[in-house]
């Protein structure tokens, strides 16, 4: 019994896995096989519009001004393949921590450019606020700490194949 639950967690883990990843790849998806976000003044849109809608908490603005939009277009391409191997590697199931610590890293950045509730805020508005961002970073947070590739994952085929001995070649005869 202890195993069947064991398994049905590890697919659920898997398929939230999964499902982010599906996410991130439709993300990539429209920044990567098109220019509008890249070369097209899509990113630096974004950026000046958290720092115009004053969705941006402070400590962010001079980083957002004073870096970000001076380097938005190597930045831009950076976010959208960035996006896109995290897609990738959530639903491969390949290098889904290191992969997850920068999920992590890239969701809270977003939540302080974008998420900023207002200086007299109430504490738990802070958290209504980052919604959006929060939960796929908590998401992140979870593929760091467990083990989201037991089930639905490339991870242990790869591994077999790797340890499978290989038969050695034959020599031609002399």
């Amino acid at each position: 019994m202890p195993n069947m639950i064991a398994d049905r967690n590890a697919r659920a883990l898997a398929a939230l896995r999964i499902s982010v990843g599906l996410l991130f790849l439709i993300f990539a998806e429209y920044k990567v096989f098109g220019s509008q976000f890249t070369l097209g003044g899509g990113f630096q849109f974004w950026i000046s519009r958290f720092l115009t809608d004053g969705g941006t908490y402070p400590f962010m603005v001079p980083i957002l001004q004073k870096f970000v939009l001076p380097h938005a277009t190597p930045l831009a391409f950076l976010v959208a393949y960035g996006e896109l191997a995290i897609g990738l590697a959530l639903l491969t199931g390949i290098l889904v921590r290191p992969t997850s610590i920068c999920g992590a890293i890239y969701m809270l950045t977003l939540l302080f450019s974008a998420n900023y509730p207002g200086f007299h805020a109430v504490f738990w508005q802070f958290f209504g606020a980052s919604l959006e961002h929060l939960v796929l970073a908590l998401c992140f947070v979870v593929f760091i700490l467990g083990d989201s590739t037991q089930a639905l994952s490339l991870r242990p085929y790869l591994q077999r194949r790797r340890s499978t001995p290989k038969a050695p070649a034959s020599s031609p005869r002399t």
